[in-house]
């Protein structure tokens, strides 16, 4: 698993092993990051289910100013602190180890970008969008990974669904706020 763009492109990073992980593919993450296209710089990026931190180390590669990196694992925080160091990234990075829902019924900030990337099929998408959206900045972009089985909320707090790109069993949707 590398960064694939942006200032620490070709960086090596740590994963988690096993049938618990699922990191995200290079073409999923390559989609994503058209999906958001310019978006990124000076952006605070949010990365609900952190797992390594891949998403949101890429994010910070291609410019954002903050991204936080959320995991109730403690395996996943210590692989995503290692990578931060390990990218350099540890001025503009923010580790939390929390529940998705403890995190964001405490945060006080907003969120320009978010990716939400919650276990295939575990019913936690629509709690953790309908949170997620309720954080966002005016004009701010939720992307949510999820199993091309499920099928993702329409709306949530204000925030329409925009499009789902479909690539084999994984999926991502676009949300945009309703004013959009």
């Amino acid at each position: 698993m590398r960064i694939i763009a942006g200032t620490r492109r070709g960086k090596k990073l740590l994963a988690l092993e096993g049938e618990q992980v699922r990191p995200t593919t290079n073409m999923v993450k390559e989609s994503l990051f058209n999906i958001l296209q310019f978006g990124i710089e000076g952006r605070r990026f949010l990365d609900l289910f952190a797992g390594s931190g891949q998403i949101g180390l890429e994010a910070l590669s291609r410019g954002a100013r903050e991204a936080v990196f959320v995991d109730s694992s403690r395996d996943s925080i210590r692989v995503i602190e290692k990578n931060v160091q390990a990218t350099g990234f540890a001025e503009r990075a923010k580790v939390i180890p929390a529940s998705f829902e403890s995190f964001l019924l405490k945060e006080t900030g907003c969120f320009d970008i978010a990716f939400i990337d919650p276990p295939y099929a575990a019913g936690l998408l629509p709690r953790a969008l309908e949170l997620a959206a309720e954080k966002m900045s005016p004009g701010g972009v939720l992307i949510c990974e999820h199993g091309s089985r499920e099928e993702p909320p329409r709306e949530a707090a204000g925030f329409i669904l925009r499009k789902t790109y479909r690539y084999g069993k994984t999926s991502l949707t676009a949300y945009e706020p309703r004013e959009a």
